[in-house]
């Protein structure tokens, strides 16, 4: 014999049945003006991370690409060579994102 029993849904006199409590404060939620704040510093970051690579690297080397030629930093190489990668990998992913548009709205060409 068990004396383990079922809480009865319809018992008005349990700890919830006041509905929420007023001295229970809850945490505010984030603005777009927070996130654009803590975007912003995080770039500054990323920014002079960067800065520091490229001055660290200023030893010239030879680039070519499509007949251009030149001599330009090794910092700065690298870091056009990242910029270029990432506006692939965003034209790839922005492609992608249309696709799945196009499917869940049912547009045709």
């Amino acid at each position: 014999m068990s004396t383990h029993t079922e809480p009865d849904p319809t018992d008005t006199s349990g700890p919830l049945a006041d509905g929420p409590r007023d001295d229970v404060q809850t945490k505010p939620g984030g603005s777009r003006t927070n996130a654009a704040m803590w975007f912003a510093i995080l770039g500054g970051v990323i920014l002079a991370i960067l800065l520091v690579f490229v001055l660290q690297n200023l030893d010239q080397v030879r680039i070519e690409f499509l007949g251009l030629s030149g001599e330009v930093p090794v910092g700065v190489a690298l870091l056009l060579a990242a910029i270029a990668g990432g506006l692939i990998v965003a034209i790839a992913a922005g492609a992608r994102i249309l696709q799945l548009r196009r499917r869940a709205t049912g547009w045709k060409r």
